[in-house]
């Protein structure tokens, strides 16, 4: 059954026209009145509805039973990337969606090569947002992690707070004194990923992250691609809680 996200509020017996991106998304599924979706608003659970009416650019739909059904990760990882370049921070936020990041923070460092700023970094952002959005309609997932603002790093670093006891903060490095990501878990907490751009995080950078908090962890010695490494941290460390 179709799963569609309607970013609407929604609740059993209400009858209400989808936004214009649901809407489209009804229609080139040449679905038809009668036929049944699965809404989900990103408040939790899911929603069974029915099409009641279908124009040329309006879908009506009555939401039906909700289902509490929850498919989270066991904790919270939230990755923090040097944007890559072309196709790949799609690529990135479409899998890290799937896998269950529970929010992604696009970067602007020294070496990365993708510069975005105002209305171009605001087209991106809602961009990877759509994609993400998909990704949840595709996996199952009913809540869509946020896809935040482009900011530069040095930016980004200077107005986080001090980490909370249960946030753990780890950059992707291969530092000397890199710990393997297995020996960095701890139950019940909740993470944030740094990785770097395609050309790495520079000194700089390196030291500000470690001022934040960050301690540098390694996955391994082979050389991952920018949209490789994150994704590969967000599954060790969701796969180490269980």
């Amino acid at each position: 059954m179709p799963r569609i996200h309607c970013p609407e509020a929604l609740s059993p017996g209400r009858s209400l026209a989808l936004p214009p991106g649901p809407a489209r998304h009804v229609q080139v599924l040449r679905l038809q009145p009668g036929d049944e979706v699965t809404l989900f608003d990103g408040r939790g659970g899911e929603y069974a509805a029915r099409v009641e009416r279908m124009g040329r650019s309006e879908v009506q739909v009555r939401v039906g039973a909700h289902d509490p059904v929850e498919r989270e990760a066991p904790c919270a990882v939230h990755l923090a990337v040097g944007m890559p370049a072309n196709e790949r921070m799609d690529w990135l936020v479409e899998k890290a969606a799937e896998l269950g990041a529970a929010s992604i923070q696009p970067l602007l460092t020294a070496h990365g090569v993708l510069r975005l700023a105002g209305e171009r970094a605001a087209k991106k952002q809602a961009h990877w947002q759509a994609v993400a959005i998909a990704a949840c309609e595709q996996c199952g997932r009913n809540r869509v992690p946020p896809v935040h603002a482009v900011e530069p790093l040095v930016a980004w670093l200077a107005h986080r707070p001090a980490p909370p006891a249960e946030e753990q903060r780890l950059l992707l490095a291969f530092a000397p004194d890199a710990l393997p990501l297995g020996a960095l878990r701890r139950p019940g907490a909740s993470f944030t990923v740094l990785g770097g751009p395609e050309g790495g995080l520079n000194a700089q950078e390196e030291a500000a992250a470690r001022a934040a908090g960050f301690q540098p962890a390694t996955l391994g010695p082979r050389v991952l691609r920018a949209e490789t490494a994150p994704l590969a941290a967000l599954a060790g460390l969701l796969a180490l809680a269980g």
